[in-house]
């Protein structure tokens, strides 16, 4: 099998390459990558290094909106596992464009040349956030999309351009849509690994509004494994939630980082709440576990832990990276 993997240097994606190729997915051991990634702010070529020298890989830089290179690339694969995207809500917030470019326009092109050229499959990797904020219960895989971020709604358009061409026609797609993922090699824009980053040296960090808004926390390895058995046993045209089934507060969060990283509540400074800030996302994993076997199997307690010590061991890699985590003004 032939996999095209895009944003394969990013957090998410640069895991499941590197899980892929050192044999962590019983039935793709021996399966061929070609990453594409344009290599923006937060892709990051040393997120490979582990595996760079792995003849089963081959690296493009290139964007997802290149027609051209889209094209020429995509007859010599069987598969799209597509994480591409540009991520973060607060930089969405100060400028959609490069959302609504990489996110909509990129997927649109992909598949495209995927149908055009008879990719057996397309798995396109989402987000919770395209459904808006629930106060109780969760979410079920057929629940109306309401996003609330220009990022979400991004994400939301691209989700439903995916499903339309299974509806319409016919093209082998699968949507995964997975809660807030954390682990090492994450850009130090995201909460976690801004938090762990600044505690290490003795920095403060922010926290918004009242520090009660719930996410789910989903270890990246677990993220990835789901991923795995949608690409080889999702039903196509599906949507499959994967998450990590632990809610916390942000002030929770904030609490067991600051205890993992021997700082105190005087490093934490209240800020002004996000704009259309989400109060609480759940997603039912239901359906992943009966159909493909899904569970997650990182606690906690324990990816934290192994979190912060991957910071705390690996300075090299982010702090040339601390000024691009900069958000926009």
């Amino acid at each position: 099998m032939r996999l095209l993997v895009t944003g394969g240097a990013g957090f998410i994606g640069s895991h499941f390459v590197r899980s892929l190729l050192t044999d962590c997915y019983t039935g793709l051991e021996d399966a061929e990558l070609t990453v594409l990634d344009a290599l923006t702010y937060s892709g990051n070529r040393e997120n490979l290094s582990p595996v760079a020298s792995d003849r089963q890989l081959s690296f493009i830089q290139g964007d997802i909106t290149d027609i051209g290179l889209v094209e020429d690339l995509m007859p010599d694969h069987d598969v799209v596992v597509h994480f591409a995207a540009e991520s973060h809500v607060d930089r969405s917030i100060h400028g959609a464009m490069p959302f609504v470019t990489t996110n909509v326009l990129g997927t649109q092109v992909l598949l495209e040349a995927a149908r055009r050229h008879g990719v057996a499959r397309f798995l396109h990797v989402s987000t919770d956030e395209v459904y808006g904020s629930i106060e109780k219960g969760s979410w079920v895989e057929h629940q109306p999309l309401a996003p609330r971020s220009p990022y979400a709604a991004s994400k939301a358009a691209s989700d439903l351009m995916a499903l339309a061409f299974f509806r319409t026609h016919g093209f082998d797609v699968v949507v995964t849509r997975c809660s807030n993922n954390y682990g090492p090699y994450q850009f130090p824009e995201k909460l976690i690994p801004l938090f762990v980053t600044n505690l290490l040296d003795g920095g403060t960090v922010p926290l918004y509004g009242d520090g009660l808004n719930i996410r789910d926390w989903l270890h990246v390895d677990d993220h990835c494994a789901g991923v795995a058995l949608a690409l080889q046993k999702g039903r196509a045209g599906e949507v499959y939630h994967i998450g990590g089934g632990t809610e916390l507060t942000n002030r929770e969060l904030t609490e067991k980082l600051l205890a993992a990283c021997g700082a105190t509540w005087d490093s934490v400074v209240p800020v002004e709440d996000r704009k259309g800030h989400d109060r609480r996302y759940s997603l039912d994993i239901s359906k992943i576990g009966a159909e493909l076997g899904y569970a997650p199997a990182v606690s906690l307690d324990d990816g934290l832990a192994a979190t912060v010590a991957w910071y705390r061991d690996n300075r090299a890699w982010w702090e040339p990276l601390k000024s691009r985590a900069q958000v926009p003004k």
